[in-house]
This record gives C-alpha cells, sequence and structure tokens, in this order.
C-alpha cells in the first residue's frame, strides 16, 4: 500500500499573496502562525504575509547552517505554540521550513519568491552542509506561488528552475532503466507527468520569459509527481546525483538546477550517444539562458570528471551510471556534447 500525499490548495496568478486569508479560511487553519524567511526574502515578500496573517517571523540567519537553522526554527516553533508555518523564499528558506514543520508535526505552506527549483512542491528537502543530503517530509498543505514577485527575481535563478525540470527528462530514463533492468516499480502516471513537465518547458523554451507561469507550473507539476511516487524517482535520477557529488567537490559555485542541466545533457548521451535527446536538453538549456559547458559552470574539468566518476556513491539508486563509470567514458560524453570545449 501507498500513500499518496499532495497539496491542498495551489494558488498561481498575479498578487497571489492577497489570496492567503481565503486560503487559510478554506482550510480550516486555525491558531499561531509563523513567516520563516531570510532577511532577503523577508524584505521581498516575508513582511506582507506575516502583516496579512499577524503572524510570528523567524528570520534565518545567513552564517548559520541549516541543521542549526532548523533546529533554531524548530525551538521557536514549540515557544509560540505554532500552528501552521509559511516558508517564504527560495530553496533554502522552504527546505528549512519543511524539515522544520515535519520535525515538529505541524503542516506548512510554501511561498516562493523565486522559481529556481522543484522543491516549492516535493516532499523532499535538501540540506546542504558538509555533506548534502535528501530528507523525506511532508509535501505543503498550500502553495502560494506569485508571479508579480517571482517575476522579479534574477533570471539566473529562473533559468535554473528551467533546468531542472528540463532533468527530469533523464530522470525518468534511470527510472525505466531501473525498472527494466533490475524489476524496480515503476508509475507510469507520475513519469508521464514529469516528463510532461519537462517537455512543456522545452518546447516552451524561447517564449518562457514571457510566461513565467509556464515554468512554474511544470516545477509544481514535479513536485506532485514526486508525491504520486512516493518518491523523488521520477525527477532525480543521475543528473540529480552528478549535482550533490559537485556540491561536495565544487561547493558554491553553480546552482543546482545549472548543474542538473549539465548533468542531464551528459546522462542524456549516455543513454543514447547517437540519438538526438541530449541535443534537443542541450538546445532548450541554451534558448532560457541556462549553463550547457563546464566553463558556463565555473568549475573544471578534471572536477567535473571526478563528480561523474563517483555519482553512483551518493545514494543506492539505480541509474545509468550503474556501478559507476571510468573516467574515459566521463570525458568522452563531456566532449561529445560539448560540456568540454
Amino acid at each position: 500500500m501507498k500513500d499518496i500525499e499532495l497539496p491542498r490548495r495551489v494558488v498561481v496568478g498575479e498578487n497571489a499573496l492577497k489570496k492567503i486569508p481565503e486560503v487559510i479560511h478554506d482550510l480550516g487553519i486555525e491558531g499561531n502562525f509563523l513567516v520563516i524567511a531570510d532577511e532577503t526574502t523577508y524584505k521581498i515578500a516575508g513582511k506582507r504575509v506575516a502583516d496579512i496573517l499577524e503572524a510570528e517571523e523567524y528570520i534565518i540567519e545567513a552564517e548559520k547552517s541549516m541543521r542549526e537553522s532548523i533546529e533554531d526554527a524548530s525551538k521557536f516553533v514549540k515557544k509560540k505554540n505554532v500552528k501552521f508555518a509559511f516558508g517564504v523564499g527560495g530553496g533554502r528558506v522552504i527546505d528549512i521550513t519543511k524539515v522544520c514543520s515535519f520535525t515538529s508535526n505541524i503542516n506548512y505552506a510554501s511561498v516562493p519568491t523565486s522559481a529556481s527549483h522543484d522543491g516549492i512542491t516535493s516532499p523532499q528537502a535538501s540540506i546542504k552542509d558538509e555533506r548534502p543530503v535528501s530528507i523525506r517530509v511532508h509535501c505543503p498543505l498550500a502553495i502560494i506561488a506569485d508571479l508579480s514577485i517571482i517575476r522579479k527575481a534574477p533570471k539566473r535563478l529562473l533559468a535554473s528552475g528551467c533546468a531542472d525540470v528540463i532533468s527530469n527528462y533523464t530522470a525518468v530514463l534511470d527510472w525505466k532503466l531501473a525498472a527494466k533492468e533490475k524489476g524496480e516499480y515503476f508509475g507510469d502516471y507520475a513519469a508521464s507527468l514529469a516528463m510532461m513537465s519537462a517537455q512543456i518547458v522545452m518546447e516552451n523554451a524561447s517564449i518562457i520569459w514571457k510566461n513565467i507561469k509556464i515554468l512554474v507550473e511544470a516545477l509544481i507539476s514535479s513536485g506532485v509527481a514526486m508525491g504520486i511516487a512516493g518518491s523523488s524517482r521520477p525527477c532525480s535520477g543521475a543528473e540529480h546525483m552528478f549535482s550533490h557529488m559537485l556540491d561536495i567537490l565544487a561547493k558554491g559555485k553553480a546552482l543546482h538546477g545549472e548543474q542538473c542541466g549539465v548533468g542531464a545533457i551528459i546522462m542524456a548521451y549516455l543513454h543514447n550517444p547517437e540519438g538526438e535527446d541530449w541535443k534537443r536538453i542541450k538546445e532548450a538549456l541554451k534558448k532560457v539562458g541556462a549553463p550547457t559547458t563546464a566553463k558556463e559552470l565555473g568549475i573544471d574539468e578534471e572536477t567535473i570528471i571526478k563528480a561523474l566518476v563517483n555519482a553512483h556513491k551518493i545514494r543506492d539508486r539505480y541509474t545509468i551510471l550503474r556501478n559507476g563509470i571510468s573516467a574515459e567514458l566521463a570525458r568522452k560524453a563531456c566532449k561529445a556534447t560539448g560540456v568540454f570545449d
């Protein structure tokens, strides 16, 4: 038996923050509210959300690790008898909110200020301290995506979000491979939803900046796919393992989605060196302004090779990397796809 956990309310649109009182009423949520944000996202939207709710506020300190912030926020929840939290920000803020809410046994809402990756909706949290780890948590009870705020985010963050969605393509290929070669469970509906999200962004890559709603809805759909699958499988394969290894080897050099996008080019090539998939992924990434080379990531070639050779060690998940690839094959793939000049 498998439990499917999905958000109960999703609001995407211009000035969506104004819908917060209606969402709270419809969900029947009562008690003390808490807004979790960092200094930047508090100014962008956190204060407005807190004012609407007359909520308590917890501002994440930049110098603290994610684990320290989660521990402090959890203590604050207990002290103030908080019943519901709002994570207002990007990936780091929302991941801290997820884990804090999960350990405190309360629900939360996701209020993204950018669209840099699918953490907006997903029931997974990535804790990026000394060694990145992925934690299974609850999906948000509600998502309030205000396009008038998200549209103003740096273009690099939005391009990273596009790349994260596009990388669903190779994640689904890996899932199919695991089903074929290892007999792993494969969910057709969840896989189709994740793949559709990737294809919609790829097909609209040249106009995505004119209609940012396409990206936001694709990111939300990706999170829903993970909720249906009961794991991150539909949206996280070898390209994400590659990204997590880069987080260890070249911390802070590039964004999560940027790394996953370049990873997707390489993994698509490994799946089918003679095929067109890797070329289509690369072309879409170029159109949205995401990196397609090691140089554009700001990461040297040897680190890329080391990440590819060791990516399979990140977690026990069967992918196109299988039990690991050689440095020779990694270099060949990078040169063939233009990841290396």
